[in-house]
């Protein structure tokens, strides 16, 4: 960006503007996925089916072409993704996606920065293991790449997707069998597994979308009053990629924007 001495952007300090509500549109977060091409037991290639119990998300097709297999209030369902799809689903609905041409790559806007990153997201494995949450913990954490090497670390994640593909498949069969109830007892085993955690997520959603959500309220109070103050304390941002490899999320392999350690533009 080219500035002159009649240009001007105002530039509050970093801490104080994010304060106030100057996180990423909508408190959410943005990361480039390219999901797995691993095949699984039923002979498709893809990632980890799992809900995420107070988050919305968000795709939007890139590259490539695939199926988001999801089961929720409707029951049993297959979404098309092929480049510039756009799709979102809401807290509760399992997802699966599936890597149809092993090109299928997503730009991912999650709802609540900071909550999926704390737990959000449940995956779906068999009942006896969502029952346990010290067996839920220690099929989900994945070794650190710097003490095992990244081929350890593939070969864990690839572990959990599989057995959470496997809860799936079971899971499916309920919901075509016996329609959207058969989701009852994973909701009740996912509330159960996040209980503990819930309480301390309130910060964030307060702290972003809340705020930014407030600072929009008294905006409008203002402009109907005919008063535009707020407009001279304009800024710019910027956020880089997270260096370093992909890591191994669920779904695919993941390079995400630090938002944490965003930037004002001066």
């Amino acid at each position: 960006m080219t500035r002159t001495d009649t240009q001007h952007v105002a530039v509050q300090t970093l801490d104080a503007a994010l304060s106030e509500g100057d996180w990423f549109p909508g408190g959410t977060a943005v990361s480039h996925l390219r999901v797995y091409d691993w095949p699984t037991v039923d002979g498709l290639a893809g990632g980890s089916p799992h809900l995420h119990t107070a988050s919305s998300e968000g795709y939007v097709v890139i590259r490539g072409e695939g199926v988001l297999e999801s089961l929720s209030g409707a029951g049993y369902d297959e979404t098309p993704l092929q480049p510039g799809t756009l799709l979102w689903f809401t807290p509760g609905t399992v997802h699966r996606l599936v890597n149809r041409d092993g090109d299928l790559e997503i730009l991912v806007v999650m709802q609540n920065a900071g909550l999926p990153e704390a737990g959000d997201a449940v995956l779906t494995y068999p009942p006896e293991i969502l029952a346990d949450p010290e067996a839920y913990a220690a099929v989900t954490r994945l070794p650190d790449a710097a003490e095992v090497g990244e081929r350890a670390v593939e070969e864990a994640a690839r572990r959990r997707r599989d057995l959470a593909i496997e809860g799936y498949l079971r899971l499916r069969e309920a919901v075509l069998r016996d329609g959207p109830a058969a989701l009852a007892d994973l909701h009740r085993a996912a509330a159960a597994l996040v209980q503990d955690r819930a309480a301390g997520w309130r910060h964030l959603w307060q702290e972003r979308p809340l705020a930014q959500a407030e600072r929009t309220g008294r905006h409008l109070e203002a402009l109907a009053a005919g008063n535009g103050d707020h407009l001279a304390n304009a800024t710019l941002y910027t956020a880089g990629m997270v260096p370093g490899p992909r890591r191994f999320g669920m779904c695919g392999r993941l390079r995400v924007w630090d938002l944490d350690g965003v930037r004002p533009v001066r």
